[in-house]
């Protein structure tokens, strides 16, 4: 209960609370990091001071065995020193050669920007002079070098922590949504069942009553809508079958049901080829996405306008438009427009493109898209298939 109430602070608090973390974790990290080059850099000052001992000492022929020590185990930064009279002397550069300026000009540049040189140097207590041995040039140890990448591999760990937590909670939000839409789909074409099988058995009765002839195969057709409507639902959540049919006749069927079922101030008006052209198609639902579009389109331009169902086809496609000139749609709307709950109506639900679109791109492998619009100047829809 306390969960449901408070749900959304609870996802805030967890959101800042694993910020807090990995801001601390990147932080440690960070002071670590300086940490530990601050050591390797008073290691190599321990062994600059060693090697000016060890220069000195071999003037008198007196070398500490301590300072001799301090200065061959240095193993683990990659250093050379530059003499005062230009020689060169390497310690552990690894894989690194110096074969010529150019490449020692490159490493005192690299090394610069890791660590600043250490210049080698005494003053003579007999004369008093400062003495130059040359420069230290130093880099930064294996283990230091690879510590600088820890915190980006870090933060890539985590974001692609965070990218499974959010794909797997998306995913079973959806299921679980998928699971709602599909059961009140199918509760709703068992409710509509019930008096649609009243309405059948009415008509009979009407028939046996010498009832108009007319009124009664208009009562048949919408009852015929019905069943087909209740059959769409019914299908949601379940894979449609496909047979082979002819795009001209069912483009046809449902655009004379919705001429004759629309306001007379929509003036409708189909091209198509002269010749039947074939697709895979589940007829129920290809009528279903044709509807959304018409109804979309009368709604744009607020019950009054040309509206054209055009129908293109060629030697591996058809394509099916349906042109309104109502009030147009921007750029950024070309794509949301499909998605659920996307509605620029009162009333709606925002779900009729969004099933148009699952129709025809999961269930037919065909596309759906926005192929042009102008803000008040209208909206032309269309629809994509493989043709046979």
């Amino acid at each position: 209960m306390f969960y449901t109430k408070h749900r959304q602070l609870i996802r805030w608090g967890i959101i800042l609370m694993s910020f807090i973390i990995i801001t601390l974790i990147l932080w440690n990290t960070y002071v670590f990091f300086q940490e530990f080059k601050e050591e390797e850099a008073q290691k190599m000052n321990v062994w600059a001071t060693a090697q000016i001992e060890f220069q000195k000492s071999a003037l008198d022929e007196d070398i500490n065995p301590v300072i001799d020590l301090v200065i061959t185990s240095e193993n683990t930064n990659p250093m050379f020193v530059v003499t005062s009279d230009g020689k060169l002397s390497v310690n552990n550069l690894k894989k690194r050669t110096i074969n010529s300026e150019e490449d020692l000009d490159t490493l005192i540049n690299e090394f610069k920007n890791q660590n600043p040189p250490i210049d080698l140097e005494y003053t003579d207590p007999k004369t008093k002079e400062k003495i130059d041995l040359g420069k230290l040039y130093y880099g930064d140890s294996e283990i230091l070098s690879k510590l600088k990448y820890y915190p980006l591999a870090l933060l890539l760990i985590i974001v692609l922590f965070g990218t499974v937590v959010y794909l797997f909670y998306s995913s079973t939000k959806n299921a679980a949504q998928n699971k709602l839409w599909t059961g009140m789909a199918k509760e709703t074409a068992h409710q509509i069942g019930t008096p649609l099988s009243s309405l059948i058995g009415w008509t009979e009765i009407l028939k046996i009553e010498n009832v108009n002839p007319e009124y009664i195969i208009e009562i048949e057709k919408d009852i015929s809508r019905l069943q087909t409507i209740t059959e769409r639902f019914s299908k949601i959540g379940s894979l449609p079958a496909l047979k082979q049919c002819d795009i001209i006749k069912e483009t046809q069927a449902t655009y004379d049901y919705l001429k004759t079922r629309s306001s007379k101030l929509i003036n409708f008006s189909l091209h198509v080829p002269e010749t039947p052209v074939f697709v895979l198609l589940n007829a129920q639902l290809y009528s279903w996405t044709l509807e959304n579009l018409v109804k979309n389109a009368i709604d744009a331009m607020r019950g009054k306008g040309d509206l054209t169902v055009i129908v293109e086809a060629n030697e591996t496609t058809v394509k099916i438009k349906v042109i309104d000139i109502g009030k147009g749609l921007a750029k950024s709307e070309f794509n949301t427009i499909f998605d659920p709950g996307y509605t620029s109506k009162k009333r709606g639900w925002g779900l009729g493109l969004s099933l148009a679109k699952r129709i025809i791109e999961d269930f037919h492998n065909g596309k759906i898209k926005v192929k042009h619009s102008e803000i008040g100047k209208g909206t032309t829809m269309q629809i994509t298939l493989k043709s046979l």
